[in-house]
């Protein structure tokens, strides 16, 4: 029973370390715009973790612990950008209105162990996915994810796996207060341009529409209507 448990979790570990590799290659090639990115997996601040399906809710309270965990962490330090990536082992032949729809699913499901468990939601943000200044808030933290997969039609957004990175909103207004977030923004814009051919339609400043338009990669219309709501939003 024992041997047997250490082979399981040597799988485990060997599986891990497979998932890190291939987000870290991804991140490190030249052409990837995201300078954020880069800079979280050169300080060591970029934490992955292993999931089973996006379709399942099998994995929904580890990772939950996990955000709740990585906002305490957060909070007072200054050891720059970090984000937390779930990588799923499948399905990996989602259409992109497929995922986007698997992705809120997990969000709600995340969303409503928070509001089970007395959690606040960050005050600085508003829980509404229609109101400009929309975030998920976990442990009293505001985040924002950024989904990829297989079939995203922006190249930035794919990977050979449904991936959701979680990055905390605080984080990036201090790059406000420093004045550096606007030229990273506008660096990343170019890149993400170069690499495309084109600007990406669903990108705008915080503040000006709201973020949940853009967590899926997919392109939406105007009258899109986030299949997402906050029990603890008034």
């Amino acid at each position: 029973m024992e041997h047997s448990k250490l082979l399981d979790q040597n799988g485990k570990a060997e599986h891990l370390e497979e998932l890190q590799s291939a987000i870290g290659s991804m991140i490190s090639q030249p052409q990837f715009p995201c300078v954020g990115a880069k800079s979280a997996l050169a300080r060591d601040n970029l934490k992955v973790i292993a999931g089973h399906s996006l379709e399942s809710s099998w994995d929904d309270l580890e990772i939950h612990r996990e955000l709740l965990a990585w906002a305490k962490e957060y909070r007072g330090s200054s050891d720059g950008l970090r984000s937390l990536a779930v990588i799923f082992d499948g399905p990996l032949d989602l259409s992109e209105a497929a995922f986007e729809e698997l992705l809120w699913t997990r969000i709600q499901s995340l969303a409503d162990k928070d509001a089970w468990l007395g959690q606040p939601y960050d005050k600085r943000v508003s829980a509404d996915p229609g109101d400009p200044h929309f975030s998920l808030s976990f442990g009293g933290e505001a985040f924002f994810v950024i989904g990829l997969h297989p079939n995203a039609s922006r190249p930035a957004r794919r990977f050979s796996r449904p991936m959701l990175v979680f990055n905390l909103h605080d984080q990036f207004e201090r790059l406000r207060e420093h004045g550096t977030y606007e030229k990273m923004r506008e660096t990343i814009l170019a890149r993400d341009e170069k690499l495309a051919g084109d600007i990406n339609p669903m990108l705008s400043k915080y503040g000006e529409s709201s973020e949940a338009r853009q967590y899926s990669g997919r392109q939406v219309d105007d009258d899109w209507q986030c299949p997402f709501q906050d029990r603890r939003s008034s």
